[in-house]
């Protein structure tokens, strides 16, 4: 079902008809806080939320939207600046990258966005917002666009971070809003993987490839144990690091990351890297103890981490961010 984000007169309403916003909160089923995100434009509603509130509050649906005549400019105003900084936030970071990734592949197949839309049974707005790195991907919506590509979530992942690290996505990672493209016939069909960029990158490093050392080794509660005195293996250094003799490589041993990564992969983690929402990164709670995490960002701009399988969050302490290592590149062994 679509999700629906937009500026709206909620709040307006719900002062006209002397209702208050913890009575709508009740009404809904949600937190009163959640209510306030929706009421600014922050937080989706779905059109069975939508419906609910119009009944709740005795309007239209076209009612609560706001239009060009609207006495609430500053609810326009503050929507507009929230969106700029979720696209800024999301620029450089993961979510970027995987719509990215998925409208490289899209196009190779020479398929269109509604094709993908309905075969991962998301709606064509949905899905277009993805592509464009506008919004998170849940685990069964990243089940359902893999096989839609017709990829495993895996071997999708996989895909996403070789095309990342070659280079082949900087032309869609692009700032601002995009309009529709490609929806009613196929775009122009990309390459398969850019081997000729990936041979230009291995021949500037040959003869000097540079081998990472693997350390890791699974602890308690899906933590990670790295002891640099223990070396499990190497593995070579990606193209895109600029610092190899910073970086180095982890074992897959957490279950804590999902079904996404084969586990045989090695992450490569990078101390130096800033650290964005959307990002994988090692969380170190002490010198030889990690936990691997999905960095996010609540509503304030403060960051937190997230363990999967299952989901729980982790608290990131102010001045803490040091602790904090980018996985900057993904390898398979």
């Amino acid at each position: 079902m679509e999700e629906i984000i937009f500026p709206n007169q909620i709040r307006m309403y719900r002062r006209i008809r002397n209702k208050s916003m913890q009575g709508l909160a009740n009404y809904l089923n949600i937190s009163l806080s959640a209510v306030s995100k929706i009421e600014k434009g922050y937080r989706r509603v779905d059109k069975e939320q939508l419906a609910k509130v119009c009944e709740y509050l005795d309007c239209e649906p076209a009612d609560v939207f706001v239009n060009e005549k609207t006495t609430q400019p500053e609810v326009i105003e503050a929507w507009r600046k929230e969106q700029e900084r979720r696209s800024k936030i999301n620029e450089r970071s993961g979510i970027k990258t995987i719509g990215a990734g998925f409208r490289y592949l899209r196009g190779q197949q020479g398929l269109t966005l509604a094709d993908i839309a309905q075969a991962a049974n998301l709606t064509l707005s949905v899905y277009h917002r993805v592509e464009m790195g506008q919004r998170e991907v849940t685990e069964k919506e990243f089940m359902d666009i893999s096989r839609a590509l017709g990829f495993t979530p895996e071997e999708l992942q996989v895909k996403v971070y070789d095309l990342d690290r070659t280079g082949a996505l900087e032309e869609f990672i692009q700032p601002g809003d995009a309009k529709f493209r490609a929806i009613t016939s196929a775009s122009n069909s990309y390459a398969d993987l850019p081997i000729g960029r990936i041979g230009l990158k291995s021949k500037e490093r040959s003869g000097n490839a540079i081998a990472l050392n693997v350390y890791g080794y699974a602890g308690e509660n899906g933590d990670v144990i790295i002891d640099k005195n223990k070396v499990s293996g190497s593995v070579m250094c990606p193209p895109n690091v600029s610092n190899p003799d910073k970086v180095y490589g982890v074992n897959l041993c957490s279950k804590r990351l999902g079904a996404f990564l084969p586990q045989r992969s090695i992450l490569i983690a990078d101390p130096e890297k800033k650290i964005l929402p959307g990002d994988l990164a090692l969380l170190y709670l002490s010198e030889n103890k990690a936990k691997f995490i999905s960095i996010r960002e609540d509503d304030n701009g403060k960051m937190y981490g997230v363990q999967t399988n299952p989901d729980e969050k982790v608290d990131i302490e102010e001045g803490k961010y040091f602790a904090l290592h980018k996985i900057c590149s993904i390898s398979i062994s």
